[in-house]
């Protein structure tokens, strides 16, 4: 596969990324497929849906995990609810992780993508030891079958992450970059955070967003790729920089709107193709 293939964020049932009718019309050649839900994930399910990508000329680069009671309503909602921070939550959505990842094998997939949540600020307190625990356990398990996790950025700070990231040590624990999710939770300049995490991006979302005016503490917009705030632009050449080249995956999370959706995703392919050819000709 050449450097930066298209991508799209894609689900079978979750409501959260594009149909696979729509990556098979665009000609997609490579998804991040949001894990389907409870009971849709065993052997022969794999197989129909291998069979869909086939049929699409597409191939599976992560699976995302996600689960019941999740919810990204707004920025409180959001700590309430996501991940495996929340601690009424965290033991049921590991072993879920751990059914989505025997999915993930059934397909062939290596690598699964998640929103771990808002990681505690403390690194002393109660809640973020055994947050990193069951981390480890998590990773551990994944290592056993020569699979990784990554972490979706945005409801850290780049500087928490990595952390984060050290307290855990484990060597299949790396990064989803999404720029847009910085300018959304109010984190910090993507730009910037992408070149502090750099060595960790193994996957990146290609999103756009615009800054809210109380930056962390409402939710700042999201908006077609190239109409915000995250300078597209600059964001390849910061990938080319920190020496990225596996996927751009698309996403956009306007699933109330399909034809919308699939006419902005049409756009955004145009667009990265554009960049695409340019950064890596300069």
């Amino acid at each position: 596969m050449s450097q930066w293939p298209i991508g799209v964020f894609t689900s079978l049932d979750a409501g959260l990324g594009v149909r696979m009718d729509v990556v098979a019309d665009l000609k997609i050649p490579t998804i991040h497929l949001h894990s389907p839900h409870h009971g849709k994930r065993d052997e022969a399910q794999a197989k129909d849906f291998l069979a869909q990508c086939e049929a699409a000329g597409t191939t599976v680069s992560c699976i995302f995990c996600g689960s019941d009671g999740e919810s990204y309503a707004d920025i409180p909602t959001t700590v309430k609810t996501v991940g495996l921070v929340p601690e009424e939550f965290r033991e049921a959505r590991a072993a879920d992780a751990r059914v989505t990842a025997q999915f993930a094998r059934y397909i062939g997939c290596d690598t699964l993508g998640m929103h771990i949540g808002f990681v505690p600020e403390d690194r002393q307190s109660e809640s973020y030891l055994d947050l990193i625990k069951v981390t480890r356990s998590l990773l551990d398990d994944l290592a056993e079958h020569g699979q990784k996790l990554h972490l979706e950025t945005g409801q850290e700070t780049a500087e928490h992450l990595l952390d984060f990231l050290t307290d855990v040590d484990r060597d299949n624990l790396f990064i989803n970059f999404d720029p847009a999710n910085m300018i959304l939770y109010g984190t910090g300049n993507p730009i910037e955070a992408l070149k502090k995490v750099g060595k960790y991006v193994r996957s990146i979302h290609c999103k756009d967003g615009i800054w809210a005016k109380n930056r962390g503490v409402d939710w700042g917009q999201e908006v077609a790729l190239g109409e915000g705030d995250v300078d597209m632009r600059l964001f390849i050449e910061t990938l080319k920089e920190i020496g990225y080249v596996g996927p751009l995956t698309i996403e956009r999370e306007i699933p109330e709107d399909p034809e919308q959706q699939k006419a902005d995703i049409s756009q955004a392919v145009a667009l990265l193709e554009k960049l695409r050819g340019e950064i890596l000709e300069s």
